[in-house]
């Protein structure tokens, strides 16, 4: 007896409303997510049982390195860098402060948005390729020595950057193993400069921590 053969009929399966889902999704991520520029050392911050979350705009970053990176390998004093978020203000803060830099040296700093050494270097600085200045900045910092008896060059930064943004946050982000007296020197420039209320980044400490 012959066998009965069924005819196979192909599954037609709508892909659309999974595209249209993927598009939607793509878009979200892309005006929602912020990108994180890259940090000219690495900075371990403490734990902290706060939940105070820092503003997402309109923030001037403090970054404090450490003084042994890995291996206890000295690294410096505690270099100062300082970042803010928003790249027109950054080159307004810049335009203020060294008003004879071109264009080129101003995108450039948009473009890395840390900075941290003395001003009389930076000009210098801003005119080498991205590779060179990748590798320079760690080495660097901004002096927190006055002068001539008047204000740091650090405490001329944060000025001008209030300047700017007269509602610009400040945000200290030090690393865990940074010496207190580093920490405390960074504070004492903001308290002369009667910078009393900024943020302290820190991560969130867990049960585990404990």
């Amino acid at each position: 007896m012959g066998k009965v053969k069924i005819k196979k009929s192909d599954v037609w399966i709508d892909m659309t409303p999974m595209s249209d889902v993927m598009t939607l999704l793509l878009t979200f991520f892309m005006l929602t997510s912020t990108f994180v520029k890259n940090e000219p050392v690495k900075v371990n911050t403490p734990g902290s049982v706060s939940e105070i979350k820092v503003p997402e705009n309109g923030v001037l970053t403090i970054l404090v390195s450490p003084e042994k990176g890995p291996g206890g390998v000295p690294t410096g004093n505690g270099q100062v860098f300082l970042s803010i978020d928003n790249s027109e203000q950054l080159g307004q803060t810049l335009m203020a402060v060294i008003p004879n830099l071109n264009a080129k040296q101003i995108e450039n700093c948009k473009i890395d948005g840390t900075w941290g050494m003395p001003i009389s270097e930076l000009p210098g600085y801003l005119a080498m390729s991205s590779q060179n200045r990748s590798k320079i900045l760690p080495t660097k910092g901004i002096p927190l020595d006055s002068i001539d008896g008047g204000a740091s060059e650090f405490q001329q930064w944060v000025s001008a950057a209030r300047d700017v943004n007269n509602d610009i946050k400040i945000a200290l982000k030090a690393d865990a193993k940074t010496p207190y007296k580093t920490v405390k020197r960074v504070m004492s420039e903001l308290q002369d400069m009667d910078e009393s209320h900024y943020y302290m980044i820190t991560n969130l400490k867990t049960a585990e921590d404990e």
